[in-house]
């Protein structure tokens, strides 16, 4: 079920910035809707595992 719904709120959030709607409170709402679905499938540890990966290679460049 949080897939679902984080996958609509994904999708709506792509649509709204590939029409370039003015980002304003509806779109940050859904922005965080997105973000706290996201972090509660399976996918929030390779997310945390790649951004830890990408800040710790960021200053060997």
């Amino acid at each position: 079920m949080a897939l679902t719904i984080s996958l609509l709120l994904g999708l709506a959030l792509v649509l709204m910035l590939r029409a370039r709607i003015r980002l304003g409170w509806g779109s940050a709402a859904v922005a965080v809707m997105f973000g706290f679905f996201l972090a509660s499938t399976g996918a929030a540890d390779p997310i945390n595992q790649l951004t830890t990966a990408v800040l710790n290679a960021i200053p060997d460049l």
